[in-house]
């Protein structure tokens, strides 16, 4: 398998390089320009896999693709903000945050080889990804759940939730009368539903709304504790990777 990075910044593209070799896969090049990488695939083979960061130092990566009919498979990575970042999630286009969290990057990296091995292409709209990047559409965001029990339905506002968690294969929402229901949405899904000012994905496992947080403490290996206001079955920790783009987020 061929992988290229595309990066301006040199040491974050060998960090990207050093994950993805960590995975038993080989990049053969890095790119650090949209110039130096139309003249690359001018006079390359099109590599398997790109993993693409969207501003480089001489302009948007779109631009190389304005050039070049390119036909590899593309994973953007990105410090955009959770908003603009709807503009893959809603198109189920693969995107890793930076700082890139080893394990997304794991996922990514088997999405792409699942869809390579059953043949299935995407074919990606970049003129529309760059207008929604750079104009977002605004649009509404989850007010309600309807939550099945039994053979009654239950409609919780989102003002009634504490959190979102996964567990057993299920997705959950806990409410801050301290009861769990299960969801018909992933936490992905979700992602894509909720105000990302109000809503923050820390870990795989946890969608946190803001007005939720009680108490924020350091823990082990550089990461933080979460203390929200009633949850305890278990704690939420915000990875190590996503740290600095946390506080970002509380502002």
């Amino acid at each position: 398998m061929n992988i290229i990075i595309i990066e301006d910044e040199k040491p974050a593209a060998r960090l990207l390089q050093r994950k993805v070799e960590k995975l038993g896969l080989q990049v053969s090049t890095l790119l650090h320009s949209v110039e130096e990488s139309i003249s690359w695939f001018e006079n390359n083979p099109h590599p398997d896999l790109i993993f693409l960061d969207i501003q480089l130092s001489d302009g948007l990566s779109f631009e190389i693709f304005e050039k070049i009919a390119i036909k590899s498979a593309v994973i953007f990575t990105t410090a955009y903000d959770e908003y603009a970042l709807r503009a893959f999630k809603l198109n189920s286009i693969d995107y890793l945050l930076k700082p890139i969290d080893e394990e997304d990057l794991e996922v990514a990296v088997t999405k792409f080889k699942e869809r390579n091995a059953s043949s299935a292409s995407l074919s990606l709209d970049f003129d529309m990804i760059k207008k929604m990047l750079i104009n977002p559409v605004d649009r509404s965001f989850k007010k309600r759940f309807t939550i099945k029990i039994g053979q009654q339905l239950k409609m919780i506002n989102i003002e009634e939730v504490e959190c979102f968690y996964s567990e057993n294969k299920g997705t959950y929402i806990y409410t801050l009368d301290q009861r769990s229901y299960l969801l018909d949405y992933t936490l992905e899904q979700l992602e894509t539903e909720l105000d990302p000012q109000e809503y923050y994905r820390v870990s795989r496992k946890f969608i946190i709304p803001l007005k939720a947080i009680k108490e924020i403490q350091l823990y082990s290996n550089s990461r933080l504790k979460v203390i929200l206001t009633s949850y305890k079955d278990d704690e939420v920790i915000v990875s190590r990777e996503k740290v600095n783009d946390f506080k970002n987020w509380l502002g």
